[in-house]
């Protein structure tokens, strides 16, 4: 994956019943934002598309100079008449890959305004350079009168790339949109965010789902940011804050207006196992939280103590998690670059049960000579526990003298990678 991106335990989603709630509902109405949602919130949910030689019905016009087009269909807006977007990505071999998106939905691929396409490379695991796409463009979408801009993010692997030989007929997209404003529950007024994760360009919930990919969340603890853990809700089940619960009803197909009302219902089992304390806040400039542990060679670590004198990179990863591989090879490259200088990265792996030679092989074959803590427990790993980790890959930049966390999130990932341990390491001489 080239944009950062979080790949997160649970799906929760917020959905609204279409049942009405009575007296003492709130209104809600929040603002529509095109883009930059997911610099917000930090995660995003991969939405896969098929790509296929044939061009479907309904392409009007195409650009003249294509040169081998695979074409798909993105379907998006009202669940009951979505518009249709063309989307066509050229790959001629030894060429950089173009994306054109009809935008406007109208069968015409050369009225767009431009798409974003960059490539990026990295090795494969036996050398060979690949270079994996990423981009997004603007799309617009009529809710009946109202016409909106929402804004997708698209990115696609290197068809050559083995490991990825599953993805090589998909273009990946998510949202990069939602609706930002303010909730008041109880009295007490909290930021909100309501996002649409499947990329639908529907707020509303499937009248036959349990669940949706639709979360609200809810700045509880007013930090100005918003957590997986304790700050999103599903609401199409009734949500626990404080001593009370709530349902949410009413919540159009834009997701601009809905209403939240105190509800009698009982709160889901699962959303019960779920912690509904916002975590305490880890970022730049908070205390890193210690820890004890083992690597997989039988060193014991005594976190942050044990990197005096250094800067520490600690990682929670995966083998399993896409994500987390993308970032593999910016993190050898950053490595064997850095730590003479004072650099150690600490591997946090949430493989698991029985993946030691796994675990072995995959960090031997993709230059990953740093060690890592690995205890089988998945995401109830020790260490990701202690952290609040729900979501993955999640760095951290940690001084060894002072226990501070420096950097964290996007600046830790892909292109933003080096420059940030390069500026850091600057700091300390």
């Amino acid at each position: 994956m080239l944009r950062p991106c979080y790949f997160p335990k649970i799906w929760l989603a917020l959905v609204l019943s279409g049942a009405a709630l009575g007296a003492g509902a709130e209104d809600v109405k929040l603002e529509w934002q095109a883009s930059g949602v997911y610099n917000k919130l930090n995660y995003y949910y991969p939405m896969r598309l098929t790509l296929s030689a044939d061009k479907p019905e309904g392409i009007k016009a195409v650009p003249a100079d294509l040169s081998v087009p695979l074409y798909g269909k993105l379907q998006i807006g009202l669940a009951e008449a979505p518009a249709t977007y063309f989307v066509i990505v050229d790959e001629p071999e030894g060429k950089p890959s173009r994306l054109f998106v009809d935008a406007n939905a109208n069968g015409d691929l050369t009225d767009d305004p431009p798409a974003t396409w960059k490539g990026r490379n990295g090795k494969a695991t036996d050398g060979t350079i690949l270079t994996n796409y990423s981009g997004g463009a603007d799309l617009q979408l009529a809710y009946g009168s109202e016409k909106l801009t929402l804004h997708l993010c698209f990115y696609r692997f290197d068809v050559h790339d083995p490991s990825r030989a599953n993805y090589v007929n998909n273009l990946f997209y998510y949202r990069d949109y939602g609706r930002v404003g303010e909730v008041s529950l109880a009295g007490k007024t909290y930021k909100a965010m309501l996002v649409d994760d499947s990329a639908s360009g529907d707020f509303r919930p499937p009248r036959s789902a349990a669940k949706s990919m639709v979360k609200l969340f809810l700045d509880l603890n007013g930090d100005g940011k918003f957590e997986m853990s304790g700050e999103s809700f599903d609401a199409s089940q009734p949500f626990k804050v404080g001593e009370a619960v709530y349902e949410v009803s009413g919540l159009d197909a834009a997701g601009g207006t809905f209403q939240i009302a105190k509800s009698s219902k009982p709160v889901p089992e699962e959303a019960k196992s779920e912690p509904r304390v916002p975590r305490v806040h880890l970022a730049a400039g908070s205390k890193a939280l210690p820890f004890e542990a083992k690597t997989t060679d039988g060193l014991a670590i005594h976190f942050p103590e044990s990197y005096k004198g250094k800067l520490v990179l600690l990682d929670f990863w995966a083998t399993w998690c896409p994500p987390c591989r993308a970032e593999v090879p910016h993190m050898a490259e950053v490595y064997e670059k850095f730590h003479g200088k004072g650099l150690e990265v600490l591997g946090i792996s949430l493989d698991q049960a029985n993946a030691s030679e796994l675990l072995a092989k995959f960090t031997k074959e993709n230059h990953m000579p740093w060690p890592e803590v690995y205890d089988g427990e998945y995401w109830k790993s020790a260490v990701a526990q202690t952290y609040s980790i729900n979501s993955i890959p999640h760095p951290f930049l940690v001084d060894g003298d002072t226990g501070m966390i420096v950097a964290d999130g996007v600046k830790l990932r892909g292109e933003q990678l080096a420059a940030t341990i390069e500026q850091a390491l600057a700091k300390r001489h």
